[in-house]
């Protein structure tokens, strides 16, 4: 018996969740019910698509996206975990931590009351995955797919020392036109502009996006909206276990040079990543728990 008949005899759901085989015979999990739908990649526990009933698609995925063993996906919700950005002391070390590229093992799953789907994983542990930590850790993703997508990171320290996390939902999602969307809540905030060598700037009015932009926002207040007046809607972003939010595009140069990121990929895409991350890392003690959360849902602009 393979592993994905073992999946669905176990945590299949009739008529709503479902494991199939995906592009490069990558396992995903396949979730439609009344009032959404969604796909997720078992690499990484990578959410590849979501999309509630009678609205356009929330999360963007790269037309040229790679579906291969132990690449990163561009598109989608990437995981960033346990660290985010280049690994503080040692630059050998993956960007953004192995939980992106590893493997995830589906571990429940349920139909709640209000017709929303929930299925959880926990990251498989290997000798790669725990020498790149250096420490024990559990990780497990929450996805309950409803009127809304809503996500909970979920850290435990196993180790009898205190680990200092970082890590990020980096969230691609889908717009008509970058160039013509705003994002509001994120005024007054004091942002790191990785563009500019890292230099800090504060945030005068709403982000609009001209050029490329990769900024680590601090002191954010768990709320944020994605105004795009091109899709008629507003994407609003609530979280909680983080005090960070990075606000990225590659624009036109950065996109070529990646490869993977589509014609003109950049102008229908925008990540606003709910974030530990800069001073915003969080000290996890021996035995803690850390939840990351996020939840998306969209508004229509039209009256």
């Amino acid at each position: 018996m393979t592993t994905l008949e073992e999946w669905n005899d176990n945590l299949a759901i009739d008529g709503v969740l479902t494991f199939v085989r995906g592009q490069g015979d990558m396992p995903i999990v396949e979730i439609r019910n009344g009032l959404a739908e969604a796909s997720i990649a078992l690499q990484g526990a990578h959410v590849l698509s979501f999309q509630a009933t009678g609205q356009q698609p929330l999360i963007w995925m790269s037309p040229d996206a790679v579906f291969t063993k132990a690449k990163s996906l561009r598109g989608g919700i990437p995981i960033c975990w346990p660290w985010f950005g280049p690994h503080a002391t040692d630059a050998s070390k993956p960007a953004h931590g192995p939980a992106r590229t590893t493997s995830w093992q589906p571990i429940a799953s349920q139909s709640n009351d209000d017709g929303s789907t929930r299925v959880s994983f926990e990251m498989l542990q290997s000798e790669d995955t725990a020498a790149l930590c250096g420490h024990a850790l559990r990780l497990r993703l929450h996805v309950t797919v409803g009127s809304s997508l809503h996500l909970e990171l979920e850290t435990t320290n196993l180790g009898e020392h205190a680990f200092s996390l970082g890590q990020a939902l980096h969230t691609y999602f889908q717009v008509g036109d970058v160039q013509q969307v705003s994002i509001a809540g994120l005024e007054g905030c004091t942002y790191i502009d990785k563009v500019d060598g890292g230099s800090s700037k504060q945030q005068n009015g709403a982000v609009n996006i001209n050029a490329e932009t990769d900024r680590i926002y601090l002191g954010t207040s768990g709320r944020c909206e994605i105004i795009d007046p091109s899709m008629q809607r507003k994407i609003i972003i609530t979280s909680s276990g983080s005090a960070s939010t990075v606000v990225w595009n590659p624009w036109v140069e950065t996109a070529l040079k990646m490869g993977d990121l589509g014609q003109d990929g950049y102008l229908n895409m925008l990540c606003v990543e709910n974030t530990n991350a800069a001073d915003d890392v969080v000290q996890l003690g021996a035995g803690a728990t850390h939840r990351l959360q996020a939840d998306y849902s969209t508004e229509s602009l039209i009256p």
